[in-house]
């Protein structure tokens, strides 16, 4: 499973960009995108803000892991016990099913919008929704981690080339821009600007998907604590590069009037965009969307069953698990691959459900996830006992943790209830 570390600059960025593209699904594209359409380029803020919260997080778990050798889910069982394992595995199945639906329906729309064969829409979004699922399996099983990151690099250079041409071509002014950037403040539109500038920051850089983070600086050798400053770099590129991808599209929306939600709203915008923009810029824009629901999708199938081998195992084995072996998760085994198998096939259901109703389920499982990440983040490493004095949360990250509570706590009683 261990590699050796890339030279140069490929030792830096990697697992940071891989969790940042992971983390970006057509519902977030949508969100950002509706938001600068209702709102404008004033809150451009919020997105930076959103990307920045999620740092915090990733690099919280990060610390944690480089401190004592365990994942913070590994973390997690040994410390507080097996029970909190067999609680968390229900909770994850039913995420993984929705999460997949969501991303093989979001796929499907899109390359169908992309390649129009079917006259029928919804058959389009079946026929390339299962075969992306299909090949998305096929490039995770045959590459393994090697192959995988490759493909996300070129996924990632798709979507960001494309996305942030589209923004500048319908650039709304450097002026209207830099002052949405700096100036923070939420236009007043009868409650609807609150609740819109909201959804973004809680909407960037995703949520069940950060936890992969630790088993891809894990493939890449990171494992000692004075890795932490390379984390740090990678992470921060990664999520400056989710907060320019947010911006982008907030100002795409601010620029263009869309409607509608989740794929079906970006298909509506490319359209729109060829009215200013011609076929091209359409084409442009549908490929750029594409290469990020395709890089969300091919990260959730190759990371999410590091996460259901790794409790699995533990919840297992109980109490006399070996938490400090690094090696458990066997990328070859049965639970892993397995699962993976299962998270490419069982959620194909979905394509035959309402899409809306799928990403509903999606971000309500996922919105409540933030606050049990940020509670455990607030335990794990607030104490020395758990970390050691130097990897101990500062007072500063306290209470952007807290912050970070609070306000998600907020978002997903507001998503279950909405």
């Amino acid at each position: 499973m261990k590699q050796a570390m890339k030279p140069g600059l490929f030792a830096i960025l990697g697992p940071g960009l891989l969790v940042a593209a992971t983390g970006v699904g057509a519902g977030d594209l949508a969100t950002a995108s509706l938001a600068g359409s209702i709102l404008g380029p004033a809150i451009l803020w919020a997105a930076v803000l959103g990307a920045f919260l999620k740092y915090v997080v990733t690099e919280g778990l990060a610390r944690f892991q480089l401190a004592t050798g365990d994942t913070l889910l590994e973390g997690v069982i040994r410390n507080f016990g097996p029970l909190v394992g067999w609680l968390f595995l229900p909770y994850f199945l039913f995420w993984s099913f929705f999460v997949a639906s969501a991303l093989m329906n979001a796929t499907g729309v899109t390359l169908h919008a992309l390649i129009p064969v079917f006259d029928d829409a919804a058959t389009g979004k079946v026929v390339f929704g299962i075969a992306a699922s299909v090949a998305g399996l096929g490039l995770a099983l045959k590459g393994g981690y090697a192959l995988f990151d490759k493909v996300m690099r070129v996924c990632i250079g798709v979507m960001f080339v494309t996305v942030v041409a589209t923004a500048a071509l319908v650039w709304p002014g450097t002026g209207a821009v830099l002052e949405g950037l700096v100036v923070p403040r939420i236009p007043d539109l009868d409650g609807a600007g609150l609740v819109w500038t909201v959804a973004l920051i809680g909407g960037i850089g995703g949520t069940f998907t950060v936890l992969c983070y630790g088993y891809w600086i894990r493939e890449e050798g990171r494992e000692s604590p004075d890795d932490l400053r390379v984390c740090r770099i990678d992470l921060g590129v990664g999520y400056l590069m989710t907060a320019l991808f947010g911006v982008a599209m907030v100002i795409i929306g601010a620029t263009i009037e869309v409607t509608g939600g989740g794929a079906t709203l970006l298909v509506d915008l490319s359209a729109r965009l060829a009215e200013r923009m011609g076929d091209l810029g359409r084409i442009a824009f549908l490929v750029g969307a594409a290469g990020a629901v395709f890089s969300s999708l091919l990260g959730v199938w190759q990371a999410v069953p590091y996460l259901f081998a790794d409790v699995w195992s533990l919840v297992r084995n109980g109490e006399n698990a070996a938490l400090s072996d690094r090696e458990r998760v066997d990328p070859r085994g049965l639970p892993y691959r397995g699962y993976m198998l299962a998270l490419a096939t069982v959620p194909m259901l979905g394509l035959f459900m309402s899409f809306a109703k799928v990403q509903q389920a999606y971000a309500v499982i996922g919105a409540t996830f933030i606050p049990l990440l940020t509670v455990a983040l607030l335990i794990l490493n607030g104490r020395a006992v758990f970390v050691g004095e130097r990897h101990r949360n500062r007072p500063l990250t306290v209470a952007v943790l807290a912050a970070i509570l609070v306000f998600s706590l907020w978002v997903a009683s507001r998503e279950a209830f909405s």
